[in-house]
């Protein structure tokens, strides 16, 4: 009983030890709030990318393209775990305004706009035909005119609450698009009367993907005229990727593997087709494959931040030691006397060990309850320094960046727990093993160690 009796007796009448709980529930609640908003960040972008790009992405680097992604369709496409397919073409253009004669570099997809919604989220993007994506590309003045769709981010700019605004119809904006066509064997294809192919083309919409880096560098078009202005549309028609999405319940990547087993086997089919080595350069990648530049970099900022909090731990760790030996040192007396009336070295460890458990239990107790208080009302209180101080956290005219994430992970929540009792354990080890070490005639004889 005494194992059980001491241990909430230290807890509940040495002063000493509050100040570890503090030590304790400051870490835990620091490391808590930090972990759940930077998680749920990395989850949010993760899946922003997801739902933008599809499941999977059968792409090339060529600037040229690859053929035959017509009659590839239609073979995966009858494969039962595809739900839908959407070719794209993805080149560089310079996109000039009209109005002013500012030019651009851009980022040009040519996309079918009904097919692609149905693998990513560009309908959910569009403001003025987000119930009609099939009409993404019909000017509000003139339906028969050439429309494009803007990265919102080119055209229009966030204010300091993170919103947009929008016209009730779009406004009659017109562009200039050039292209650089090429042959299929990379070759400029209007070498003889002019290296560019330009068209003028209407503003009919944007596309606020919530990704910073697509909504100030994309533009869509539509699939064909792409594909005329780059010089793919001659000869064997050629595309640049392929955007996949799985039917609901299979694993990415078994379906990423799963896609490329049927690619194999059909270039294996064209081997001796024309351009087949066009078909050599295309990778199949997951999401996050075909994304690793953006996604690595969030990967290694969420890693940092665990390193750091990391060391914060090992600190915490340090304090519960001194706090620990200090008060080992005070209660020799009591030692001796467990150890006179038959208690042995693991037993009075285990009192020792049982007390931080209890320490860790309570500081983690405290620090998570904080935590959630203070994520329950964190965008109530970065609303609030906003209207009065100008303050946020993150500027909305600059960040992609709706609410600040709070919801709790029972993982992270778990695994933060898990370790603060370890770290208690961890500290009060060496403190434990010296109390048992002690002698009871020594420990009875003077009042330390």
């Amino acid at each position: 009983m005494y194992k059980f009796i001491l241990p909430l007796r230290y807890l509940l009448r040495r002063r000493i030890t509050y100040l570890v709980l503090v030590s304790v529930a400051v870490c835990v609640f620091v490391v808590l709030v930090v972990m759940t908003i930077m998680t749920g960040l990395a989850r949010d972008f993760e899946s922003k990318n997801q739902r933008w790009f599809g499941n999977c992405i059968l792409s090339s680097d060529s600037l040229v393209g690859f053929p035959y992604y017509e009659e590839f369709i239609k073979k995966l496409g009858s494969e039962d775990f595809i739900e839908a397919l959407s070719p794209v073409i993805a080149v560089q253009g310079i996109l000039t305004y009209q109005d002013t004669g500012y030019q651009s570099s851009v980022q040009v997809m040519g996309i079918y706009p009904g097919k692609h919604s149905r693998v990513t989220s560009f309908a959910e993007s569009l403001y003025y035909h987000r119930d009609g994506p099939l009409r993404a590309f019909e000017p509000s003045d003139d339906a028969n005119l050439p429309g494009i769709v803007l990265g919102i981010d080119k055209i229009r700019d966030r204010d300091e609450y993170g919103l947009y605004y929008h016209e009730p119809e779009p406004l009659v904006y017109s562009f200039s698009l050039s292209c650089f066509p090429l042959t299929a064997r990379g070759s400029l294809a209007r070498a003889a009367v002019g290296i560019v192919n330009s068209k003028t083309f209407y503003y009919s919409d944007d596309s606020h993907s919530a990704l910073a880096n697509v909504d100030g560098d994309y533009v869509y078009l539509p699939f064909d005229e792409v594909q005329i202005l780059c010089g793919m549309a001659g000869g064997e028609k050629r595309a640049s990727a392929i955007h996949i999405k799985f039917v609901e319940g299979v694993d990415i990547e078994k379906g990423r593997d799963r896609v490329r087993a049927v690619w194999d086997k059909f270039v294996e089919h064209k081997r001796s087709a024309g351009y087949a080595e066009l078909l050599d350069g295309v990778r199949v990648e997951t999401y996050k494959q075909f994304r690793r530049e953006v996604m690595v970099a969030v990967e290694m900022e969420r890693t940092m931040m665990v390193f750091v909090f990391s060391l914060l731990g090992l600190i915490t760790v340090f304090i519960i030691f001194v706090v620990f030996y200090m008060i080992v040192s005070h209660k020799s007396k009591d030692i001796g006397i467990l150890k006179s009336v038959g208690a042995g070295d693991i037993d009075v460890v285990s009192v020792f060990l049982l007390f931080a458990v209890l320490i860790g239990l309570l500081g983690s107790a405290i620090g998570t309850a904080a935590g959630a208080a203070f994520l329950a009302e964190v965008n109530g209180l970065e609303g609030f320094l906003f209207e009065r101080y100008g303050f946020q956290l993150w500027s909305r005219a600059i960040y992609a960046i709706d609410d600040i994430p709070n919801k709790m992970d029972l993982n992270v929540v778990t695994a933060i727990i898990a370790s603060a009792v370890a770290a208690c354990l961890i500290a009060a080890v060496v403190p434990s093993y010296m109390a048992a070490r002690l002698r009871p005639v020594d420990t009875l004889r003077v009042n330390r160690l």
